[in-house]
């Protein structure tokens, strides 16, 4: 099985069981409109279908590790420690492009990361690199964007951190070859299924407490409006005979009965969060419309690597 590239907040990789018993014995092609992390799509394989993200950096960055693997891994092996200095030779050795003093290798590469939100050109495969390399020596692996859409994520602190992932990037470019990215709203999976496809649906959570929320990870958000027009898309989907299985936080079980799906809790730490005392289980909730008498049940799969 092949592995994310990418730390994301909000990955599954530790309900990927439980995710798998409410899928479909068999299905055709597969689709999932929140890609994120990709850790069920990296980890299933899937030989068609699609996948799409709100964030276009994220996007880019499938894009370039599915066409371009081996010069996105020499551009990562460029690069220098984060604690390092400045490089002279790039732009915003000094500065970035709003004024900020740049004090060390890392702030200098987060700044270059920032040229599309900030309106000055960049190179896809560049931004792609940039994007790697700043999820692997960020405070705590986080992507956080400000209301201009910049990355803003302080450096982390790494005793020898691995920013290639050779090998990642070379299985998860294997696994995105017969997939076709999107970067567009979630709603564009009413044309892409058909009847007899699977879609699994990972939104970003409806947060459990008001200091919860990770909906900051694109400068867009989703909202509680987001949240209803999901489950519209999921009984429209339902009606023609797409499969949809659907994971959310706690909070969304009532209003996931009350729509018709099966619901049911399930627990999961979480690996990325600022205070490392807080990592503690929260409720999840798996829903799904396949019935129970055509889920695969109880399998093994995905169980055998949950590391980073």
């Amino acid at each position: 099985m092949a592995r994310p590239v990418l730390k994301w907040a909000g990955g599954k990789r530790q309900l990927l069981e439980a995710i798998y018993r409410r899928f479909p014995v068999s299905y055709d092609r597969y689709h999932e409109p929140f890609l994120g992390g990709g850790a069920v799509f990296f980890d299933l394989e899937p030989d068609a279908g699609t996948v799409n993200d709100a964030n276009p950096r994220l996007v880019n960055f499938y894009e370039q590790v599915r066409d371009r693997p081996e010069a996105l891994i020499d551009r990562l092996r460029s690069f220098a420690d984060p604690e390092a200095e400045p490089d002279p030779d790039l732009a915003f050795a000094e500065t970035t492009s709003r004024g900020a003093s740049v004090d060390s290798y890392y702030y200098q590469q987060r700044a270059r990361f920032n040229r599309r939100p900030y309106g000055h050109e960049f190179d896809p495969l560049e931004e792609a690199a940039l994007l790697a390399y700043l999820n692997r020596t960020c405070y705590n692996g986080l992507y956080r964007e400000n209301a201009d859409g910049g990355f803003n994520v302080p450096i982390g602190r790494y005793a020898d951190p691995d920013w290639v992932q050779a090998d990642r990037i070379r299985e998860a470019s294997r696994v995105l070859s017969g997939t076709t990215v999107y970067n567009r709203d979630f709603e564009y999976v009413l044309d892409a299924a058909e009847a007899d496809d699977l879609i699994y649906v990972d939104p970003p959570y409806e947060p459990m407490s008001p200091t919860a929320d990770f909906n900051d990870y694109s400068a867009e958000g989703f909202d509680r409006d987001d949240q209803e027009r999901l489950l519209d898309v999921t009984a429209s989907l339902a009606d023609e005979g797409v499969h949809v299985v659907l994971s959310n936080s706690g909070v969304m079980y009532d209003r996931y009965r009350e729509a018709g799906l099966d619901v049911e809790t399930e627990g999961a730490t979480r690996a990325i969060n600022s205070d490392a005392d807080n990592r503690d289980q929260v409720d999840e909730i798996i829903a799904t419309t396949v019935p129970e008498d055509e889920r695969r049940g109880s399998t093994q799969a995905g169980l055998a690597d949950f590391s980073e």
